[in-house]
């Protein structure tokens, strides 16, 4: 059933009807609400997340464990490790280069988006607010998902923030959702990954049929900020930004943009280097021979906190970029520096 205080939310009718529908529904306000809710209870340390088939059959996703540093979360098929590349579909009929749900599985979405709310209503669900982008970018957005999916809804609110139901502005209306329906893996997509963007007027719908997290919490709402960003004139780059200050107090601010795997993160590190200090320069590949620098000096590595697709700390993934100012991007000029 839906709380009183969400009447004050402006949320499309057909959503508000299946969180009314629920049998029960929690609100979460931060992430330690989330953190709890990973593991079924606070005093649980080891939680199955587990749906039962209209056939009859148990099926377990993830083994999910709390550890000394936070959430362990062991899907048991391995091919859930790691993001499908092909398992995005288009669920509506605006334009898009990207592939259609109808193309690929041959029939209207509309009707896979109604039986998947209809299976939602029928389970105990947990909610959060958050923003996509930062600052003035992005959207408000909402997540929907069983309440035993709790460490989904945990890994999303650490990627993209989370608001606090108290907090929320007057006049609050969510135009991103993120509805997460996990069955729908195996009853209708032969055990694959699947997530479907679906665009009614004034809304974005990511409906998430999975629990690894890749496609949906993090390239999802990264591509609602690449629509926005279209529509708007701004441009959301998948990138990481450093600054280097150097012992005589240079300053250099580099951005990286590319694929995921590219190396963005890795920039973000002091050089590696040898057990005594030295830098390994390189290796003759045909001689062995390989070369070091004796001696240098460190530098101080920054990291803007805020750049991302999301509200909290993270070290770079979507910055906006100015399409009438190339060059100008989204962010602060001196950021906290770290030094080894």
């Amino acid at each position: 059933m839906m709380p009183e205080q969400l009447g004050s939310v402006g949320m499309p009718a057909d959503l508000a009807a299946m969180l009314q529908r629920a049998p029960k529904l929690r609100i979460a306000g931060s992430v330690e609400e989330l953190f709890d809710l990973a593991t079924g209870e606070r005093q649980c340390d080891f939680f199955d997340v587990t749906y039962t088939l209209p056939d009859g059959r148990q099926i377990t996703e993830a083994h999910v464990s709390r550890v000394r540093n936070g959430i362990s979360v062991n899907y048991l098929e391995p091919h859930m490790r790691r993001r499908d590349p092909d398992c995005m579909v288009i669920g509506d009929d605006r334009p898009t280069d990207k592939p259609r749900f109808k193309d690929r599985f041959g029939y209207e979405f509309s009707s896979l988006r109604e039986e998947t709310l209809e299976w939602l209503a029928g389970q105990e669900l947990a909610a959060f607010f958050f923003k996509t982008g930062f600052r003035d970018l992005g959207a408000h957005a909402m997540a929907v998902a069983p309440a035993n999916a709790g460490f989904f809804s945990l890994a999303l609110a650490m990627l993209q923030g989370i608001l606090p139901f108290d907090s929320l502005m007057e006049g609050f209306k969510p135009t991103v959702f993120v509805l997460v329906a996990p069955p729908f893996r195996h009853t209708h997509f032969n055990g694959k990954q699947v997530v479907v963007h679906n665009r009614p007027p004034g809304r974005h719908e990511i409906f998430s049929y999975n629990l690894y997290p890749g496609p949906s919490a993090k390239k999802g709402i990264y591509g609602t900020l690449i629509r926005k960003g279209e529509k708007e004139g701004w441009v959301a780059a998948h990138a990481s930004a450093v600054q280097v200050v150097t012992p005589y107090d240079n300053v250099i601010t580099i951005m990286h943009e590319g694929a995921s795997g590219g190396g963005k993160s890795e920039m973000l590190e002091q050089m590696h280097r040898e057990a005594d200090g030295r830098l390994l320069l390189g290796t003759n590949t045909v001689t062995g021979e390989r070369r070091f620098k004796l001696k240098t000096d460190s530098v101080a590595i920054a990291f803007d906190q805020h750049a991302g697709a999301g509200a909290g700390p993270r070290t770079g993934c979507v910055w906006r970029c100015h399409a009438g100012a190339p060059g100008r991007c989204a962010g602060r000029r001196r950021w906290p520096r770290c030094r080894s």
